[in-house]
């Protein structure tokens, strides 16, 4: 298990200048603050002083680490643990990852600081090793989204590989073969394991996907525009698509509309989360539903007892999406 002294030993600098990095206090310049910052993440160290705090001063508060306020996906995720802490009487602090390793060590950090006896967290960035070694230091660490077989039993996870096999017996079901793909272009697991599921089912249909047919851009309502716009600049034929999220799916039914193809009469399309929004987008969208606010109570309750010493009630850790039929896919019109 890694020390200050590893710490600082590992980043050429002193205990005293790695203590105020910890702590933000005194001058410490940029250059060297992100350097200490990214040899915490690398050893995976989480300070001593509040380790031990976390232990033995037990707080009526349970933390949240998202990457985004601002998504409707991690705000459901925020609401979910809420209500199970407002259930239990106790306070939610809520801290952002901002999509980086260092963020997210940042976040938790600060929790562990504030004595958080309990945390969800969802962090995509952290390596398996750096999140095996806080959970050893802190009981009541609880992943959602993530799982790792060395800690499978606080890991709250949804199956991404069978929701894109859903996907697809979808699409081919409504005799779609050819099929586009609208994915995100973070560097994570999601993407990789929704596209891999998606492209197991088509396959076994001995159809495949056209490589120009796949097409990444930011998860967001916007990167969905953009990833529309270059599957029409391809000039090439496709009939249906699979969207990595419902704001990308959304951002490419605008683009879709806005040069003269209906949905779903000319494309069908679907979506992954169920997001409010989707309820009300025009057409109203066919989309998986990840049930994330089912999952954070769940997570928050478990949380709370790994930090309590007592045994969470046994229980299926593994979530499976399940499809929402809406507007915007239909059976395939042939000429």
């Amino acid at each position: 298990m890694a020390t200050i002294k590893d710490v600082a030993k590992e980043a050429g600098v002193s205990i005293a200048t790695v203590s105020r990095v910890i702590n933000n206090v005194g001058k410490v310049g940029e250059k060297t603050r992100s350097n200490v910052i990214a040899i915490m993440n690398k050893l995976g160290y989480t300070p001593d002083a509040n380790a031990r705090a976390l232990k033995t001063q037990k707080s009526s508060t349970i933390g949240v680490v998202i990457p985004d306020i601002s998504d409707p996906f991690f705000s459901s995720l925020a609401n979910g643990v809420e209500e199970v802490a407002s259930s239990k009487n106790m306070q939610m602090l809520l801290s952002t990852g901002k999509m980086s390793a260092e963020s997210e060590l940042k976040a938790i950090n600060l929790l562990v600081e504030q004595r958080c006896d309990a945390i969800v967290l969802h962090s995509k960035f952290l390596s398996d090793d750096v999140l095996v070694s806080l959970s050893d230091k802190i009981p009541g660490l609880i992943f959602i989204d993530r799982f790792i077989d060395e800690v499978s039993d606080k890991c709250i996870w949804l199956d991404n590989f069978e929701g894109g096999k859903i996907a697809a017996r979808h699409l081919l079901a409504l005799e779609h073969k050819n099929v586009a793909f609208i994915n995100s272009n973070y560097d994570i697991d999601d993407p990789k394991l929704r596209l891999g599921g998606f492209e197991e089912i088509v396959k076994s249909f001995d159809l495949s996907i056209n490589s120009k047919l796949k097409v990444n851009n930011e998860p967001t309502l916007k990167g969905g525009e953009l990833a529309a716009q270059e599957l029409l600049a391809q000039a090439e034929n496709f009939t249906s698509v699979f969207a990595y999220n419902d704001a990308m799916a959304i951002g490419a039914i605008s683009v879709f509309e806005d040069n003269g193809y209906k949905v779903p009469n000319d494309i069908s399309i679907i979506g992954f989360d169920d997001v409010l929004l989707s309820k009300y987008s025009r057409p109203k969208l066919t989309t998986l539903r990840y049930p994330i606010a089912e999952m954070a109570n769940h997570a928050a309750q478990r949380a709370i007892d790994y930090s309590s010493n007592d045994v969470p009630l046994k229980s299926e850790l593994k979530y499976i999406p399940s499809l929402v039929k809406r507007e915007s896919t239909t059976r395939l019109i042939r000429g």
